[in-house]
């Protein structure tokens, strides 16, 4: 990617090339123990989404990895069949296309640990910025795409920040301008300043963040059910 911008980030990068060494064998490792520990449950959710809804076991989805090129995000279904044809972002857990099973594996997020596979296989990270897909990635500011220099990851600042992000869209007149205009660039202020922050280190501090925010209070969801902004 040729973009000005994008200089101080491969800068900062180039000098963390170690760091993202060791990244990568704590990829494949966690990886590892992801895929194979939990199987039992990853057979037991397959079983469920086959069996109360007509259609997969699995979701994909097309999102915008490093360097820009694309690539088929995987989840386990929980949406009905057809639901992403209609265009519509999804706003909350009381959005009516998503199953019951589905509801449960959201609420976990365990929908999203087929996605241990594509870090297995160096599509992913554990850390780094969630990838979007191809329609919000046309938004971008030129500085934006330095988002784009890592794998996109399972979990990162945004994704703590955001959990919630559906039910922080459910009630906007439009979602899909109040994602555009308003969330859409909260986040890609703090993606930019977490490559720009990138190290080792950092990652860990993040993961352990990522678990710690299973117990805490939402504060963006928080802030939007006491009248306040939905948005930092």
């Amino acid at each position: 990617m040729q973009n000005e911008a994008l200089a101080p980030y491969k800068t900062h990068l180039a000098r963390h090339r170690a760091g993202q060494a060791a990244k990568r064998a704590l990829d494949v490792f966690a990886a590892l123990v992801c895929l194979l520990i939990p199987l039992p449950l990853y057979l037991a959710a397959a079983v469920a989404v086959k069996c109360t809804s007509p259609g997969p076991v699995f979701y994909r989805q097309l999102r915008v990895g490093r360097m820009g090129r694309p690539f088929w995000v995987l989840k386990f279904r929980t949406m009905r069949v057809g639901a992403d044809r209609s265009g519509e972002i999804t706003v909350g857990s009381g959005d009516v296309r998503i199953t019951a099973v589905g509801k449960v594996l959201r609420a976990s997020n365990f929908d999203e640990f087929p996605q241990f596979w594509q870090v297995l296989m160096g599509e992913m990270s554990i850390i780094g910025v969630r990838p979007e897909v191809p329609h919000y990635v046309e938004h971008y500011t030129p500085e934006d795409f330095a988002t784009l220099l890592l794998r996109p990851g399972m979990t990162s600042p945004v994704a703590i920040a955001y959990r919630h992000e559906n039910d922080l869209l459910a009630g906007a007149a439009d979602p899909e301008d109040c994602y555009i205009h308003e969330i859409l660039p909260a986040k890609m202020a703090i993606n930019r300043e977490y490559v720009r922050g990138f190290s080792f280190g950092n990652d860990w501090r993040i993961l352990g963040r990522t678990f710690r925010c299973l117990f805490e209070k939402d504060e963006l969801l928080e802030q939007k059910r006491h009248g306040g902004p939905a948005t930092k």
